[in-house]
């Protein structure tokens, strides 16, 4: 998606032929439960990080500041970044976050139409009451310390019936600044769609040192259009990627198209009086590409490892011995997981300009 080119902190990556890329952030919190900051502030710096979409996912159960801002109503927080939000392409979703022991644990109910009917003694009555809402629900973090001290996943008969049932859709794998191998294996096992939230609190600049290079982690949704019954599509088909510690992790299904729609050949032509290639490979996303030659061809300039800059470009020389109308580069894509310890392999074909 275009954002402002005076904003040089915006997270952009391209659309994909037949989708747009929209940029999420579906877990969050303010005063409204435990953070730290009103509605306004997760607005603003959404608006700065030139994301898409967040969702208000404040904890049903736990309200930290309710003795100072008391609040009947659990929707108020979203009514109120909605409201902040009018002006803008920023689209606010109402979610809220059941916050229960483990077994079943934390999980995000988004695109609910009331938080209130949320609350209820039963967990897996709430888990009920936000599927009879169509909501789409996901596992918080369900690999964190203060609920599995070894940080595994504690997955438990109840989750898998929770997901054969269809009340848990997704996963997090990664959370604020933490990832789990284990929650991405499960999320392939079971089929869960794969998303990567910040879960802020308090302010995303002071947690992520945007003014230092940083970046929130975020859910890339690619959907047919940008709204809520598209996206919410895409979410339920686990259209997503995500973006984490300048790494991209997902499924290969909408992985490898997003790095094939990231880098293109510039130009490519034979060096004068030689059969060595001097290609340009150019990168149009906030992803900087590190790329392992697994071809058949050798480089004249460099070794079997590239890296691609974000929004930049990088020469590499190939020796194809003969010259050639057109041929195959393949890499493997170290900067990027396809499921746990594995890095997709992508092709490029070069047509040297003759």
């Amino acid at each position: 998606m275009a954002h402002d080119g005076n904003n040089n902190r915006a997270i952009e990556f391209p659309d994909l032929p037949g989708y747009k890329t929209l940029v999420c952030d579906l877990h969050m919190h303010t005063v409204f439960s435990d953070g730290s900051v009103w509605p306004n502030i997760r607005v603003m710096e959404a608006q700065k990080d030139g994301i898409d979409v967040i969702a208000i996912t404040e904890h049903i159960e736990y309200q930290s500041w309710i003795s100072d801002i008391p609040h009947p109503d659990r929707n108020r927080s979203f009514e109120l970044a909605t409201g902040f939000a009018k002006h803008s392409d920023l689209m606010v979703i109402n979610g809220s976050e059941i916050t229960r022991d483990m077994p079943p644990g934390h999980a995000n109910a988004i695109f609910i139409k009331d938080a209130n009917k949320l609350m209820v003694d039963d967990p897996i009555d709430a888990y009920l009451e936000a599927r009879k809402q169509d909501a789409f629900i996901f596992w918080n973090h369900p690999y964190w310390a203060s609920q599995s001290p070894d940080a595994s996943v504690p997955l438990d008969q109840l989750h898998l019936e929770m997901i054969k049932n269809g009340l848990l859709e997704g996963i997090e794998i990664v959370n604020d600044t933490t990832y789990s191998n284990e929650a991405f294996q499960l999320a392939l096992d079971h089929n869960l769609t794969i998303l990567g939230t910040s879960d802020i609190h308090n302010l995303i600049d002071w947690q992520y040192r945007i003014p230092s290079g940083g970046h929130r982690p975020v859910t890339l949704v690619f959907a047919r259009e940008k709204s809520q019954p598209s996206l919410k599509r895409a979410l339920r088909k686990g259209q997503t990627v995500v973006w984490f510690n300048k790494k991209l992790l997902g499924k290969s299904d909408f992985l490898i198209p997003l790095i094939n729609s990231s880098l293109s050949i510039r130009s490519a032509s034979y060096i004068h009086n030689s059969t060595i290639v001097h290609v340009v490979i150019a990168n149009n996303s906030d992803a900087p590409y590190i790329l392992r030659n697994q071809s058949v061809y050798d480089f004249y300039n460099t070794t079997d490892l590239v890296m691609v800059p974000p929004h930049g470009e990088t020469i590499i020389d190939v020796r194809t011995i003969d010259k050639k109308r057109k041929f195959e580069m393949q890499f493997e894509v170290l900067s990027s997981l396809s499921a746990p310890n594995t890095h997709p392999v992508i092709s490029i074909v070069v047509k040297p300009q003759q």
